[in-house]
């Protein structure tokens, strides 16, 4: 059974799942940072440019969003991915929009750095186990399921569901999979009803108005993360919890009798453990129980996970010590991902195992612990160096890049010059200056270690130097001075 942890501050939402004592996943949401993805505008086209057969629509933004061609819906079941071999090209985009046309159009890509939202305008709603497309009128099933029985008999399933008249179609998503019809039924009519209400909105709102925002972060617990081994969702705020309270009550009135409010002195998350293991996932070596460890490197390219035996020695042999390390590790190194949000090309380099026995066990271990994970992956075995390859979908930013940012000291690299590399780089810089200008004297700023190291290690190279350029050398303690920063001041 899991527990769920809403924790609510007027800048922030954290939500951690909990199952068995152990923090499975965590979910940030900042107010000032919520992103747009899903939200539905009345946009209003600025520019149209038939070269990149691309327009630019103004949805009230800082910058104007970007609509491509192949994210125009044509109205006649045609969406943005039918473009394939085989299927009819698409009428130029000059022909579709024109300048001042007011549009209903969707966010599909967040603005990035200098760039500005990308849309569609094809829509397309998510329910917990449904995606509600009202311009189509197929059902579609998850690529993740790929049984086609049972892809058959869920399609089937939520035929007769819908009335023969209705309007619209659906995606299955892959929580369906265990989905009772009661639970299909109450997605469908909370689709359908907020669909009702867009359309309203859409009916009275002039241009630039936001007609639909995806749910906050509490609310999507509701639609995304309940499922019947949730045993509570416990909410530390009376606002939150009236909000989860009337919006179940609406839309998923089985969650009702497991949401409770949190009135406890101490803060939700200490009591769980959860701040102790924020700090935990944040840290690049990651204790195992049995004296192991992992060390996490997170990189723009992939993430790696080294696991280690450390003061382990409990096996009856070394094999058997090695093979008991690597079982712990694999279920492990699968909570971090989840708790992390790694994605990407991820790298693990279990310890090397002798028997294609012990591979496959630690292998099997794997899977089955990753099997608890929502986001899709793929897993392959171990390579000729004993490594194993996966890669995890990314769904959000991780946790690092969420509440961290490179240092900047070292800006990112983990590591710092020391005090004497930073010495003799003093003595080259103050060699090179000392040829180019006459001064009287050259006085160096630096940070308290490398001022110190020329006061005793390097006070010998210091003198030596000032007698070769025949110039005083005087030093100065700068305390706002990190170790790599230096001047050299001519007098």
């Amino acid at each position: 059974m899991q527990d769920i942890l809403i924790n609510w501050a007027p800048q922030e939402t954290r939500v951690a799942i909990v199952e068995n004592g152990a923090v499975q996943e965590l979910h940030f949401e900042r107010e000032l940072e919520r992103g747009r993805v899903g939200n539905i505008y009345t946009g209003k086209v600025a520019r149209v440019l038939p070269g990149m057969q691309s327009a630019f629509i103004d949805i009230g933004l800082e910058r104007a969003a970007f609509l491509h061609i192949a994210d125009v819906f044509f109205g006649n079941g045609t969406s943005r991915n039918d473009h394939g071999p085989g299927a009819t090209p698409p009428p130029p985009i000059e022909r579709l929009i024109f300048e001042g046309q007011t549009l209903t159009v969707q966010v599909i890509k967040d603005p990035i750095g200098t760039k500005g939202a990308r849309l569609s305008t094809q829509i397309s709603m998510a329910g917990r186990f449904l995606v509600y497309l009202p311009q189509e009128s197929h059902i579609g099933i998850s690529q993740r399921i790929d049984d086609e029985g049972e892809r058959q008999h869920l399609r089937e399933k939520l035929q007769q569901l819908l009335p023969p008249e209705e309007k619209g179609g659906f995606i299955i998503r892959t929580m369906a999979e265990t989905a009772a019809e009661r639970e299909l039924h109450c997605d469908v009519a909370y689709l359908r009803k907020l669909w009702q209400g867009i359309q309203e909105r859409a009916r009275d709102a002039g241009p630039l108005a936001l007609l639909y925002q995806d749910l906050n972060l509490s609310l999507r617990v509701l639609r995304d993360f309940l499922h019947d081994d949730t045993a509570r969702v416990l909410i530390d705020s009376r606002e939150t919890f009236q909000a989860m309270q009337e919006f179940a009550a609406e839309f998923t009135p089985n969650a009702l009798p497991r949401l409770e409010h949190y009135q406890g002195e101490r803060p939700l998350f200490d009591l769980y453990g959860v701040e102790d293991e924020i700090e935990k996932a944040l840290a690049r070596r990651v204790d195992l129980k049995s004296g192991g460890y992992l060390i996490i490197d997170q990189t723009e390219a992939l993430t790696t996970v080294d696991v280690n035996t450390g003061g382990f020695v409990g096996g009856r042999s070394f094999d058997d010590t090695i093979f008991k390390t690597n079982l712990e590790a694999a279920q492990v190194i699968a909570r971090q991902l989840r708790v992390r949000n790694l994605g990407g090309i991820i790298i693990i380099d279990f310890i090397d195992m002798d028997t294609e026995e012990h591979r496959n066990a630690v292998l099997n271990e794997f899977r089955k612990a990753l099997s608890r994970d929502r986001t899709r992956m793929t897993v392959n075995g171990f390579t000729q160096l004993g490594l194993v390859e996966m890669t995890r979908k990314r769904t959000r930013e991780s946790l690092a890049h969420v509440l961290c940012e490179p240092c900047s000291i070292c800006q990112g690299r983990g590591e710092l010059k020391t005090a004497q590399t930073v010495c003799y780089q003093i003595l080259r810089e103050l060699l090179r200056e000392a040829r180019q200008f006459s001064a009287r004297e050259f006085r160096i700023l630096g940070s308290q270690q490398v001022i110190d190291m020329f006061l005793d290690e390097e006070s010998q190279s210091l003198a030596m130097l000032s007698d070769f350029i025949g110039k005083p050398v005087s030093l100065q303690v700068e305390s706002a001075y990190n170790q790599e920063q230096f001047d050299i001041v001519l007098m």
